[in-house]
């Protein structure tokens, strides 16, 4: 079973209905809140996307160069459920994800998709340039359901050197030693740097019911206040 179903099957299941991720930009003063649902729609898109897309198949590498944020979440956890292999590096890649600021003229993967990270989920403003495709406007016509054929196995490659069995083992672990547990509300600022950043603050939260509380950009003075609004009851202070 790939990562992702491991994850979000148990909270599809007791908790569809609420808060997976609510991200936070100071830079702009967005807030957005994604329930179970709603985070599993768009890695099921994702997921589609790259299958119907670009053909990418269990173990086949994935690039995913994106801060944290929402659309970054639906980027990996749809990766990660059709068994992309995710990586930093482009050069050899099926698909390259970058920010608005790297072009695919910059890009050494075979194609280049662009993440807007506009709040509400809309596409570029104008054409990405170089041939490059449009994240947001594109995956969203995919389907909203997922099921990988084959199966992923447990010894596909996911997460740089690791395996699918070795980061969801690395996922728990992390859990436990943050003191992270079913119910938390973690009020992160950390970066999804690969591999560590994304094990701590991303998976290891969804992997025991936890939701997670991202900033970005964020502004030391409003955490307290974060902390209070947002009820949470755990720091991961990058």
């Amino acid at each position: 079973m790939s990562i992702t179903e491991t994850l979000l099957r148990p909270l599809l299941a007791t908790a569809a209905a609420k808060p997976a991720i609510t991200h936070y930009d100071d830079a702009t003063g967005a807030r957005i809140e994604l329930s179970t649902t709603t985070l599993a729609n768009w890695a099921a898109k994702t997921a589609n996307w790259l299958v119907e897309e670009f053909d990418v198949e269990a173990g086949d590498p994935v690039c995913v160069r994106l801060p944290a944020h929402w659309q970054t979440a639906g980027v990996l956890l749809g990766a990660f459920w059709c068994g992309a292999h995710v990586v930093s590096d482009d050069a050899g890649a099926a698909v390259a994800f970058v920010p608005p600021d790297e072009t695919a003229k910059s890009v050494q993967a075979a194609e280049t998709a662009i993440v807007a990270f506009d709040p509400l989920g809309q596409g570029l403003r104008t054409p990405p340039p170089g041939g490059a495709f449009d994240y947001l406007s594109d995956a969203k016509l995919a389907g909203d359901d997922f099921s990988p054929m084959p199966p992923i196995n447990g010894d596909t490659p996911a997460l740089l050197s690791a395996t699918v069995d070795e980061v969801l083992a690395a996922t728990r672990k992390r859990a436990e030693d943050l003191g992270i547990g079913a119910g938390d509300r973690v009020l992160s600022t950390t970066e999804w740097t690969l591999p560590d950043g994304l094990i701590d603050a991303l998976l290891a939260p969804l992997s025991v019911g936890a939701s997670l509380v991202q900033v970005s950009n964020a502004d030391p003075a409003k955490l307290a206040n974060r902390r209070t609004t947002e009820r949470t009851t755990v720091d991961l202070l990058g």
